[in-house]
């Protein structure tokens, strides 16, 4: 029989893994897919994610899709896969795609969402940046609203990470507030590499009552400026991995 398009919708904690992409030697969730794969079917295949989540961050929505000539049927592929799976990977749908169908080159847009918590907690605490510095929410509400738009995000990019055009348009950038928990939910047809974590820092950062001594003090107009490009500064820091989740990704 011809060979099948196979997409996954997947959900998985990264807490365990170097993110998403296989690497030689440390443990990533590409890795346990494929090799997952493999175990049920016998085929070596090329699993291709639609984003390539760092280290430790999470994802509610990643898909994934890969080519493979097996007489399994699409929809038993999710049971069959997470057999092998440890239980902080779960494909949670497993279908039939068009020949076409690359989960990164076809998605138009993906929304990513951090958490940040007041409160410390034992249970929660690798699923959401726990920072118990007052922040000023009317400052983070003004802050993401200058990310919307089309804009050169190269200063929120790791320096070795950049491309030739560096340029994403944002749909939407805007925080909540639900107990104690501040949730940032931002929705773009790309981003660069670290590029929300160094989005969250800047504007944690400017939103702190008590400025730490070890981050550069920023302004809601020095962020505006970098956000323009009328400046050549660069954001350093980065928020850390485990607030992170890949939402959803469109097509």
């Amino acid at each position: 029989m011809a060979a099948r398009n196979i997409r996954f919708l997947i959900e998985y904690k990264g807490t365990n893994y170097s993110g998403w992409q296989i690497q030689d030697g440390p443990k990533t969730v590409q890795q346990e897919i494929t090799d997952a794969i493999a175990k049920v079917t016998g085929c070596t295949v090329e699993v291709i994610g639609a984003g390539r989540t760092d280290a430790g961050v999470h994802a509610l929505g990643q898909v994934a899709n890969f080519h493979i000539d097996h007489r399994l049927e699409p929809s038993r592929y999710r049971d069959a896969v997470n057999f092998y799976l440890p239980a902080d990977i779960r494909v949670k749908e497993s279908t039939v795609a068009e020949p076409e169908f690359h989960a990164r080159f076809s998605a138009v847009w993906r929304r990513y969402r951090y958490l940040i918590s007041e409160e410390m907690s034992a249970i929660y605490r690798e699923l959401r940046w726990e920072n118990s510095n007052r922040l000023d929410f009317e400052l983070l509400q003004k802050a993401a609203g200058f990310v919307v738009g089309v804009h050169d995000f190269s200063p929120f990019c790791v320096i070795g990470s950049r491309k030739e055009e560096n340029s994403c348009r944002i749909e939407f950038s805007r925080w909540y507030k639900t107990g104690p928990l501040m949730i940032y939910e931002i929705r773009g047809n790309r981003f660069l590499h670290s590029m929300v974590r160094s989005l969250v820092a800047a504007m944690v950062n400017l939103a702190t009552a008590q400025q730490d001594n070890n981050m550069q003090n920023l302004t809601l107009d020095r962020f505006a400026d970098i956000i323009g490009s009328r400046t050549e500064e660069r954001i350093t820091f980065m928020a850390p991995p485990h607030g992170l989740y890949l939402v959803e990704v469109g097509y």
